[in-house]
């Protein structure tokens, strides 16, 4: 299958409205996981008092998980449609994994979001899709889970779809790029066959909607942007900066440059899969060594760019925020920690330009003296130490990020213009 038919997706959502056990689904009726696995789960889910569970132990196969129940860290999962073949961006629901659904998030071409139908939208329900429209996701599928819950009454589809309109409507996502699905991934109706449980629904199952959705289009003509995830030491090679393209082509040959650490040298080896390749591009996950760079050289956060036009470094910059919690108000001064691509950096803002409008994205306010819950704004930030990221206008995979304090997401943005030193 070519490379332009791969989407990755996230899958997201409240923590308990079903989505493990959709994607366990997924894996099943897509032949991705055989027949003899999905039994094995069964017999231990059943061992454990959880029976019916197995679906989500698919994805939940950390002995730690299955104890408790709840899916920790990203699991990648890949099926295939007849359209595309996909990756499973699973995007833990509980709260303290916030930061994992950002990373998660950030690295998705569309979402699937899971609502339930006896329980509706729930904070966190809210959270989720606001960081998606904030992290440049355009597509919603909209599974609307735990019909068997309901017995697939049309009423209870139709509250639930009003309710995540309405939601969908707050953070300006176009209801009508969304597809409401009535689906229960646990019996299996309308995943990837039309259920008789819902003859009120004439719409497309789960799967067909998949494949409905629009290509990605790769951005390969934008300059190369590989923020790095890691830094290792590997014998016989030397130190491999490992990480994911996000933009342009990396070739061996390459001078390339680590802002904001500032070094450059030449590819010489790019390893992807654990085999060499000459050459990656956007999507790819990849290990490449850097003729004249130390393991000390670079780290997590650095942006490998191209060595004669390297990454910007912002002295300050200027973005839209959106604020989804904060327990008092946020004031010029405030300090919190930074989320963009692989770096963390606390980042002072230091004025608030205006507020805006959520709704229309007019100017509502010229400088107000402080934002709280629900606002949006334009404001002026400066990281306490170097970072380096774009306008999301020129490449919106480094323009996006989540700002985090006191252990939860408190708002997300996206940049609007950056200030060199």
């Amino acid at each position: 299958m070519s490379e332009e038919r791969h989407q990755n997706l996230a899958i997201i959502g409240h923590v308990d409205h079903g989505k493990s056990t959709l994607v366990g689904r997924l894996l099943y009726e897509t032949g991705s996981v055989p027949e003899h696995v999905i039994e094995q789960h069964k017999e231990e889910a059943e061992e454990k008092g959880k029976g019916g569970f197995e679906f989500a132990y698919v994805m939940d196969n950390l002995a730690e998980e299955r104890e408790r129940g709840v899916t920790i860290d990203i699991a990648h999962q890949e099926f295939s449609t007849d359209e595309y073949e996909f990756t499973i961006v699973d995007c833990p629901g509980h709260r303290d994994f916030v930061k994992n659904m950002i990373t998660g998030a950030s690295q998705a071409d569309n979402a699937v979001l899971v609502c339930a139908a006896d329980d509706g939208v729930q904070p966190q329900t809210r959270e989720h899709v606001f960081l998606a429209r904030t992290l440049g996701i355009d597509e919603l599928i909209i599974g609307i889970n735990k019909m068997d819950l309901v017995d697939y009454e049309e009423g209870r589809y139709r509250e639930a779809v009003d309710e995540v309109t309405e939601l969908l409507k707050q953070v300006q996502f176009n209801p009508d790029d969304a597809k409401f699905i009535p689906i229960s991934a646990f019996e299996g109706d309308n995943v990837a066959d039309d259920s008789d449980n819902t003859p009120w629904y004439d719409g497309p199952n789960l799967l067909e909607a998949l494949n409905d959705l629009p290509a990605p289009s790769p951005p390969t003509d934008a300059d190369l942007r590989l923020p790095i995830q890691d830094v290792y030491t590997i014998s016989g090679i030397g130190t491999v900066p490992v990480g994911r393209v996000e933009t342009g082509m990396l070739n061996t040959g390459d001078n390339v440059s680590f802002q904001p650490s500032d070094v450059s040298g030449e590819v010489k080896t790019i390893e992807m899969h654990h085999e060499e390749v000459p050459e990656a591009g956007p999507g790819d996950n990849v290990g490449f060594n850097v003729r004249g760079i130390g393991k000390d050289d670079i780290r997590r956060g650095d942006v490998c760019g191209p060595a004669d036009d390297p990454p910007s470094v912002a002295e300050t910059f200027q973005a839209q925020i959106v604020v989804m919690q904060h327990p008092s108000v946020i004031t010029a001064g405030y300090t919190p920690v930074f989320h963009a691509h692989t770096a963390q950096v606390a980042c002072t803002i230091e004025s608030i330009d205006k507020k805006i409008d959520p709704s229309t994205g007019e100017t509502a306010e010229e400088e107000p003296d402080f934002i709280q819950s629900g606002d949006a704004a334009v404001v002026t930030v400066r990281p306490q130490k170097p970072l380096s990221i774009e306008p999301s206008s020129e490449i919106e995979e480094l323009g996006s990020f989540a700002i985090r304090d006191m252990g939860q997401t408190i708002a997300a943005g996206k940049v609007l213009s950056v200030q060199e030193p």
